[in-house]
């Protein structure tokens, strides 16, 4: 039984999936991964600061307007869902699937997956750090260099998890209920090494691990490994 064969078998007989996805998930839409080599950290930055940093707390704060240029460059995105995407949604028809996300450019939803668990927040919802007013994302970019709330004049601030900042909870405690719950869990495009994201999967109770990775993540108790990009892999799955 070759690779893809195996898996076919590992998803027919699951009843709860969990799949634990990272920027190598969006990568077969165009947008960068982070840490890969062709990744975003590994470019030069045109802003002065590595960006990296450029995507923490204290630099939306430290200076708000170069923040906002650089976020709307690389964060904000017309990419459409790719096969892996297409695939997770149709799958969800037949099968209780959770996705458990650690990117925010919001896709699965589009494609038209609906138990979809953002851990690091959406470029989709904005919310003023003075009254708490949401917006979206048309309505955040509509607002200048440096989005003010016209209510209340306060900054208005992406819903996206910076460095240095907590990762919801309540994200948190329905991530955890899904994996305990869950009979196989697929973990795929993530370098896993966003903490404390990648802690999440300890709490996997189940005996079956599928890694979709195109670089090797040398987990423990892994079932099943497979390097090659997301969506070509599940574009050779039937459901």
């Amino acid at each position: 039984m070759d690779k893809i064969e195996e898996l076919q078998v590992l998803i027919n007989s699951a009843n709860h999936i969990v799949f634990f996805g990272g920027a190598g998930v969006s990568t077969e839409s165009g947008i960068p991964d982070f840490r890969s080599k062709d990744g975003l950290y590994k470019l030069k930055s045109k802003y002065g600061r590595p960006y990296e940093e450029m995507l923490s707390h204290d630099y939306f704060y430290e200076d708000t307007k170069t923040f906002y240029k650089f976020y709307k460059e690389f964060m904000i995105t017309n990419a459409k869902p790719n096969k892996a995407h297409d695939f997770l949604a149709k799958l969800e028809k037949k099968k209780d699937v959770t996705i458990i996300t650690q990117n925010i450019d919001g896709l699965h939803q589009m494609a038209g997956s609906t138990k979809v668990i953002e851990l690091h927040g959406s470029i989709h919802r904005n919310y003023c750090t003075k009254c708490g007013r949401f917006y979206s994302l048309k309505e955040m970019l509509s607002l200048g260099e440096i989005p003010i709330c016209p209510y209340c004049k306060g900054v208005i601030k992406p819903d996206v998890t910076l460095y240095q900042e907590m990762l919801s909870e309540e994200a948190i405690e329905k991530a955890i209920n899904a994996l305990r719950k869950a009979d196989l869990l697929i973990v795929a495009g993530t370098s896993l090494k966003v903490y404390p994201a990648n802690g999440l999967i300890n709490y996997y109770r189940g005996n079956r691990i599928v890694v979709i990775n195109k670089e090797p993540l040398y987990l423990s108790n892994v079932t099943l490994e497979i390097n090659e990009p997301v969506g070509e892999t599940f574009s050779k799955i039937s459901i």
